[in-house]
């Protein structure tokens, strides 16, 4: 059986159709990078309201088992939301690397914390810095660091006071 050439310009037409959508998709996606990358980051609980994961005891996976040092079996963090595009090559790893920090007023870039309606979202608990820095003890090297700044803040205040007439 032959074709007519009316089913042969529209096989034509729909082949180049479906050509340009892939060529535009692959340029949206591995040229301009042109899509959301979301990642869990670290979080500090005693300033943010972080979201809470803690190890599954049942778990035999190594990065979910409990490994019974309470404090590498809970890991506070928040949820970044950013383009692709505006994301650095640079391992995350790194302390240099700005990979998952939003730029000022930068579009399509945003940092989630652990509220009521995110909660339920994740699935997940909240912590709440009010309550961890009650029930979290003060490390040396922070009783250290505020006694530093207390002297620092301190002597500033005299100096200010001697060079006053």
């Amino acid at each position: 059986m032959a074709m007519d050439s009316k089913s042969k310009y529209l096989l034509l037409v729909m082949g180049l159709l479906i050509v340009g959508i892939l060529a535009l998709t692959y340029w949206q996606i591995m040229v301009k990078k042109n899509y959301i990358v979301e990642a869990q980051t670290d979080c500090d609980p005693s300033v943010q309201k972080c979201f809470i994961w803690e190890c599954d005891p049942s778990s035999s996976e190594e990065g979910e088992a409990c490994t019974g040092d309470a404090e590498k079996d809970t890991w506070y963090y928040s949820i970044v939301r950013r383009n692709a595009g505006q994301i650095p090559l640079c391992d995350p790893n790194e302390e240099s690397c700005t990979a998952f920090v939003c730029g000022e007023n930068e579009p399509e870039c945003e940092e989630i914390f652990c509220d009521e309606e995110t909660r339920k979202a994740q699935g997940v608990v909240c912590s709440n810095p009010a309550d961890h820095v009650q029930t979290t003890p003060v490390t040396e090297e922070e009783n250290r660091e505020q006694s530093n700044l207390d002297n620092t803040t301190t002597s500033s205040e005299s100096q200010a006071g001697a060079s006053t007439p």
